[in-house]
């Protein structure tokens, strides 16, 4: 009895958040960029773990990614000093421009470009997911901000459970080019619906 309201109430938080101007191209660049980020970071350990045999180079693939977080407060305060939009289009940009450097990772010898990759990638993911947070935070309405940080959660949540099998598949069938290419045009997509995104800010 309870089941149809449920759906009913969740599809309109949904209609309502896509409609929105600004609450609508946030959330889609963030499902799009997350599931290429989630597609990812498996495929990069499988990835070195078939080059090298090497469980332990392989898992060093996470740590490259994530070694920039404890310099967040660092990274993040650019967001506080730049506009928020032409960083997350930029970011987004860069990252899309970089990926397919590793298209150049065949052997043994070149991992360390994948790992300078990733640590890019993490350190760039830093700066962005903070000028999201200041981006949204300014845009979206009080009446969305609960329902599109909801939303959010959720979409970011589903992707790590999702993205990852696709990410893994995608590598068994074509390799591990293929999946950096698909992250890199999910980051062009994501750059593109940032700078459709109507906003006024004041320069920092």
């Amino acid at each position: 009895m309870t089941t149809t309201p449920d759906m009913t109430t969740t599809g309109w938080t949904v209609l309502r958040v896509l409609r929105d101007r600004a609450a609508g191209p946030c959330l889609a660049a963030v499902v799009i960029s997350g599931f290429g980020t989630s597609a990812l970071w498996l495929a990069c350990g499988v990835w070195v773990k078939d080059l090298t045999g090497s469980d332990g180079l392989a898992a060093l693939c996470l740590l490259a990614m994530w070694a920039p977080a404890p310099a967040g407060p660092l990274l993040g305060a650019l967001a506080d000093r730049l506009c928020r939009k032409p960083l997350l289009v930029g970011a987004n940009l860069l990252l899309a421009a970089v990926l397919p450097a590793l298209l150049a990772v065949g052997s043994p010898g070149r991992i360390w470009l994948l790992y300078a990759v990733l640590f890019l990638y993490g350190a760039t993911g830093v700066v962005a997911d903070a000028a999201q947070s200041a981006l949204v935070a300014s845009t979206v309405g009080p009446a969305l901000l609960g329902d599109f940080n909801g939303l959010r959660t959720a979409a970011t949540e589903g992707m790590k459970l999702l993205a990852p099998l696709a990410g893994a598949g995608l590598y068994a069938a074509y390799g591990g080019a293929c999946v950096a290419l698909l992250d890199a045009v999910t980051f062009a997509l994501a750059a593109i619906l940032y700078a459709l995104l109507r906003v006024r800010e004041d320069r920092p």
